[in-house]
């Protein structure tokens, strides 16, 4: 089972559908919001051909082959993905000056310009997962988010382990 790239439920047939230009594997039900994309076996190369209709009427239009957004128990695709930390911008400047680099020196290293380095320091751009890693190979240092010190700021003082108005609100008069 896949996850459609429109609404992230699983299916097990994905459609390829053209949506705005971009190519997407989607469910039954978003296949509507785009154009099938048919490919044609009948030649040695795979060429790919647009339907003019946007949806088919074949024989897979018999429900549910998907599951609804809340069936829950599926695995998100964004869970494998590492988030940045917030400071990242002050790690890079750190490690940077603790290595004795301009922000001129470290882009030529890197094959970057300076002024993407500029923006990363200053925290106006977010760094893309390639230059993160260069990055952290070049600054040895890491720029991913720790779960630990988030979770450690909200641990609930209730015994079921739930977490009610009174764990996360400070109270101004105290």
């Amino acid at each position: 089972m896949v996850q459609c790239e429109m609404c992230g439920t699983e299916t097990a047939n994905p459609n390829a559908v053209k949506i705005e230009g971009a190519e997407l594997d989607v469910c039954e039900e978003c296949t509507d919001f785009g154009t099938k994309i048919k490919t044609d076996d009948s030649s040695s190369s795979t060429s790919t051909k647009y339907s003019t209709s946007s949806s088919s009427s074949g024989s897979s239009s018999g429900g549910s082959t998907g599951s609804s957004p809340s069936g829950g128990g599926g695995h998100d695709m964004f869970d494998d993905m590492e988030e940045i930390a917030q400071d990242f911008d002050d790690r890079v400047r750190t490690a940077r000056e603790n290595a004795n680099l301009s922000q001129k020196d470290l882009a030529n290293q890197l094959n970057e310009k300076a002024s993407l380095i500029r923006k990363l320091e200053h925290g106006d751009t977010l760094p893309s997962d390639e230059m993160q890693g260069k990055l952290e190979r070049k600054l040895d240092i890491d720029l991913s988010a720790g779960a630990s010190a988030e979770e450690s700021e909200w641990q609930s003082d209730s015994s079921t382990g739930e977490y009610t108005l009174g764990d996360v609100v400070e109270r101004k008069d105290s």
